[in-house]
C-alpha cells in the first residue's frame, strides 16, 4: 500500500517489473489453507490481468471492513513480493493505494478467474444475483400488499426515495382520517414482514413506524373494536414485541388482546415470531 490514490496508472507501474502473480481464493491471513484454489500467471498473462484490474481512478475514499478475497500477490524475478492486493465483493480492490478502488469491469475479471479454476467469485456473484432477484420480488409483494390508495406512495418508499416515507405518512392520514380504520389498516400491512424469509428491509417497517405515532390507547381501542384478521394479529404482535414499542414504555397491553396475540402466534406463527412473543411479552 502507498500513500497515493489508487489509479490504473499506479497499478500498471506496480505490475511492470512483475515476474509472476499468485492469486489465491482466500483472504491474506489464510493463503496456505489446504484446498484453496490458486493460480500463478506470468508473461503475457500479467498484461492481460493488468487490463482486467483497471480501476476507477481516485478510489472510493474508504476501505471495506471485510477481509477480502481472492488475494493477489505480485512478485519480481527474484521472488520478492512487490505488492499484495485483495478483491472485495468482486467489484473492488484494496492495497493499490491509501483507499479501496472500484474495478472498471468486475464481471470480466470474475469470468477470467473462473476460466482458470478460481470459481469462487463467480459463485458469489450468482448467489448475489439470486438474492437481489428475490429481494426485488419481495419488494413488489410488499407494494402490492399496500392498502387501497397507497400503492404509489409505497412504491416510492420501497425505493427509499427522498421524502417518500413522509409523503406516505401524510397520505395515510388523508386517505384514512378515522383513527380506528387507520390503525387497523396499518396493523394488517404491518403483518407482512413476519411471514417472509429472514431479514426485514427498512421500508417494510414503515407501517409499524406509522403505528408508533398513534397514542397507545387509540391503538388498543382500534384493535378491540372488531375481531382481528390473521394479518392484523400478525401486525399487532410485531408491533408490541418490537424494541421501538418497549423503548417507548407504552401502556400495558390489555389482557384480552395479549391473550389473543399469544394464542394466534403460538398456533400459527413462525419460529422467530414465537421467540419474540415469548420474550417480548
Amino acid at each position: 500500500m502507498t500513500d497515493e490514490a489508487p489509479t490504473t496508472a499506479l497499478l500498471e507501474r506496480v505490475l511492470a517489473p512483475a515476474a509472476e502473480v499468485l492469486i489465491v481464493e482466500a483472504p491474506p491471513s489464510d493463503l496456505g489453507r489446504a484446498g484453496a484454489a490458486r493460480v500463478v500467471v506470468s508473461g503475457a498473462e500479467i498484461s492481460e490481468l493488468a487490463r482486467l484490474l483497471a480501476v476507477v481512478d481516485g478510489g472510493t475514499g474508504d476501505r471495506c471492513r471485510c477481509l477480502g478475497w481472492p488475494t493477489i500477490v505480485v512478485s519480481d524475478a527474484g521472488g520478492h513480493e512487490i505488492a499484495r492486493w485483495t478483491l472485495h465483493h468482486q467489484t473492488g480492490i484494496r492495497g493499490l493505494g491509501y483507499c479501496d478502488a472500484e474495478l472498471r469491469d468486475g464481471p470480466a475479471l470474475t469470468d477470467w478467474l473462473a476460466a482458470r479454476g478460481l470459481t469462487g467469485s463467480l459463485r458469489a456473484q450468482r448467489m448475489l444475483a439470486r438474492q437481489d432477484a428475490e429481494a426485488e420480488k419481495r419488494r413488489v409483494r410488499w407494494v402490492e400488499a399496500a392498502p387501497p390508495g397507497l400503492a404509489e406512495a409505497a412504491e416510492a418508499a420501497s425505493r427509499r426515495e427522498a421524502g417518500a416515507e413522509e409523503s406516505l405518512a401524510a397520505l395515510v392520514r388523508s386517505r384514512y382520517p378515522d383513527a380506528v380504520e387507520r390503525i387497523r389498516t396499518l396493523a394488517a400491512w404491518a403483518g407482512f414482514p413476519p411471514r417472509q424469509p429472514s431479514g426485514i428491509p427498512w421500508h417494510e417497517l414503515a407501517p409499524e413506524r406509522l403505528l408508533l405515532t398513534e397514542p397507545a390507547e387509540s391503538i388498543f381501542k382500534a384493535l378491540a373494536s372488531a375481531p382481528l384478521t390473521p394479518e392484523q394479529l400478525d401486525g399487532a404482535a410485531e408491533l408490541f414485541t418490537s424494541t421501538a414499542w418497549t423503548r417507548a414504555r407504552r401502556a400495558r397491553i390489555p389482557r384480552s388482546l395479549r391473550s389473543s396475540l399469544i394464542a394466534h402466534v403460538t398456533a400459527t406463527g413462525t419460529d422467530p415470531m414465537k421467540f419474540r412473543i415469548a420474550s417480548g411479552f
